[in-house]
């Protein structure tokens, strides 16, 4: 049985970083569609890194969506995101998309846009401007 919709994947090297930017964009979900939001951040609780095989079993726990969105935070998280699509069913593979978009602004426009049940390509391009608000209210022009 498919999920439906978009799924989204946090990757951190802190757990209570991808911790708090899932519950965060939990939070602001509009209503009670909730997109699937899975975790690999950390190596465990207190220790920073990123473990591709933990991306590719989030990545999985969502893998009956019809789209998965990954964000990132930085350096080796991208590149654990990126190793972990050869870890992954070709089919599930081809539904993902890493992201550029920022890992905490990014997580809650994308878990907005997806319980909408906009396509990944949608969920993708809205995450991936979620810092212009915060450019437009900041910037000295």
């Amino acid at each position: 049985m498919s999920d439906q919709g978009v799924g989204i994947v946090i990757v951190s090297h802190s757990r209570p970083l991808g911790q708090a930017a899932a519950d965060l964009a939990s939070q602001m979900l509009p209503g009670p569609e909730t997109p699937p939001i899975e975790i690999a951040a950390g190596l465990d609780d207190t220790t920073l890194g990123t473990d591709a095989t933990a991306v590719s079993a989030a990545i999985e726990k969502v893998g009956g969506c019809d789209g998965i969105l990954v964000l990132v935070d930085l350096g080796s998280a991208i590149l654990s995101a990126e190793m972990a699509l050869d870890f992954l069913d070709a089919d599930i593979a081809s539904k993902v998309k890493i992201s550029t978009a920022p890992l905490v602004e990014g997580a809650v426009v994308a878990a907005v846009m997806a319980s909408t049940g906009a396509a990944l390509e949608v969920v993708a391009a809205e995450a991936e401007k979620a810092l212009e608000p915060k450019i437009s209210q900041l910037s000295d022009d």
